[in-house]
């Protein structure tokens, strides 16, 4: 019997593995069954597993259901929808109908919607919200903590043009790109001295977390050298007017952040049988529960993951050049935070969004060819203090790989004079959204600090499955 079968029968994700090691443990000491009988048999587990508690072979498994669905919710939408705003007036309706399903759910208190929405699973990228006592996986992500990162160097601004290959080498040694990009001998950091024993799933992929630590992966995460251009000085960037070197990235947890989504994504699910297929992925977990609590912890371990792999990847890169760094900007915007909301605690989750509290500082990206920005947070209570975590996508990478060309690329490419290293067709920046467009539309969630041009950008290879 295969995995598909036993999902097919209602078998709980998290116990699949279970039952596949009971059957082939049983069918070592003698026993067998033909494959309606054993469907049926447990068919009829799944539907009253108290019935087997005593049966000799399958008492195990049926103590595992019965514990693992003693958790079970059954789902009762609100009756009245959880409101929510948007910015942006060309957002389309499949992204819309994502955020209106989000709001359904009966622990939704609030939501928002980012002016670079597009499409995902379960809640929209660009979404945001709020939630009471519970936490969302799939609305936190994928790629956990996901996030951005620039540094300032104190390099003249005429190393761009004239020592490129300098700056290319310097990125090409230091980190890696592709899906199983990894170190063959580790870099360090203390974030590997944290508690990766909390939970098995964490304990599974410590090794591979301490190979990838400054990797950069797959899909829309980037690497690049670009000018930092500030027309005036203000006090929390701590930057006079001027055009500067900078160093900025993109990139989340890597392979044990999307194994700890995963996992835990299936536990929601499994938690939530009731919930209709639309909302599927937007299962929760009740932050007073033992999954919760581990999710929860799990998270901010990967939260610190992140943040280390950026950590490592500039401070290696400043090393090989021998720069000074003069100031630091990062966010996350794949995450979920306590914060308090209309006088009351609840959990904000950020997908693809970027935090934008009062006097918060933040990064918020363009493409390999357009503008990022250095934003400042205006505390906007209405869209949960967020903003945009970059352009947004105005189409699929199957789309894309299907009607843009290389050529068209490189022109644009030539003519904003944007050396790329490498990158998938998918990534060029046609798929985005004009940045400025989304900027002017979020004016009342952030301040603009200053604008980074890229110039030398470094992506994983064509061929690479993306992780964001």
């Amino acid at each position: 019997m295969r995995p598909a079968d036993l999902i097919e029968l209602g078998m709980p994700r998290a116990l699949i593995q279970e039952t596949l090691r009971l059957l082939r443990d049983a069918a070592r000491s003698g026993k067998k069954w033909k494959k309606g009988p054993l469907r049926q048999r447990l068919r009829a587990i799944l539907a009253d597993p108290s019935a087997f508690t005593a049966d000799a072979t399958f008492a195990p498994l049926a103590a595992s259901i019965e514990a693992h669905f003693e958790g079970a919710e059954p789902f009762h939408p609100r009756t009245d929808p959880a409101p929510w705003e948007q910015w942006g007036d060309d957002l389309d309706c499949n992204s819309i109908r994502q955020m209106e399903n989000g709001c359904r759910l009966p622990v939704a208190v609030r939501g928002a919607l980012m002016p670079d929405a597009h499409v995902g699973y379960g809640l929209p990228i660009g979404g945001v919200l709020a939630t009471r006592d519970a936490v969302i996986p799939y609305a936190v992500g994928v790629d956990i903590a996901c996030r951005m990162k620039l540094t300032v160097l104190d390099l003249p601004a005429s190393v761009i043009d004239e020592e490129s290959g300098r700056l290319e080498r310097a990125i090409e040694t230091e980190t890696r790109f592709g899906l199983a990009a990894h170190f063959e001998k580790p870099r360090t950091h203390a974030v590997m001295d944290d508690d990766w024993g909390a939970h098995p799933v964490l304990r599974k992929f410590k090794d591979r977390a301490w190979r990838q630590l400054g990797t950069s992966g797959s899909g829309n995460h980037f690497v690049e050298f670009g000018t930092l251009h500030v027309s005036e000085r203000h006090d929390d960037l701590a930057l006079d007017p001027g055009t500067y070197v900078a160093l900025m990235s993109h990139s989340g947890s890597r392979g044990p952040g999307a194994n700890v989504a995963g996992h835990f994504s299936r536990i929601a699910m499994d938690r939530h049988p009731d919930l209709p297929r639309e909302l599927r992925h937007l299962a929760w977990l009740s932050l007073d529960s033992d999954a919760g609590q581990a999710y929860w912890q799990a998270m901010e371990l990967m939260g610190r993951y992140a943040a280390a792999n950026h950590e490592v990847i500039h401070r290696s890169i400043a090393k090989h050049l021998g720069a000074t760094v003069r100031a630091d900007v990062e966010n996350h915007h794949n995450f979920a935070w306590k914060e308090s909301h209309d006088g009351e605690e609840v959990i904000v989750h950020r997908k693809g969004a970027t935090p934008a509290q009062e006097g918060v500082l933040g990064v918020i990206p363009g493409s390999m060819a357009t503008p990022a920005y250095v934003v400042r947070g205006r505390g906007n209570r209405r869209a949960l203090d967020s903003a945009s975590h970059g352009a947004g996508r105005v189409m699929s990478r199957t789309q894309a790989r299907k009607t843009l060309t290389w050529s068209q690329a490189k022109k644009l490419l030539a003519e904003r004079r944007v050396r790329l290293l490498s990158a998938g067709l998918d990534e060029v920046p046609m798929v985005y959204k004009d940045i400025d467009a989304v900027m002017a539309a979020q004016t009342d969630l952030v301040d603009v600090l200053a604008r980074f041009e890229p110039r030398i950008v470094k992506m994983a290879p064509a061929g690479e499955r993306p992780e964001d």
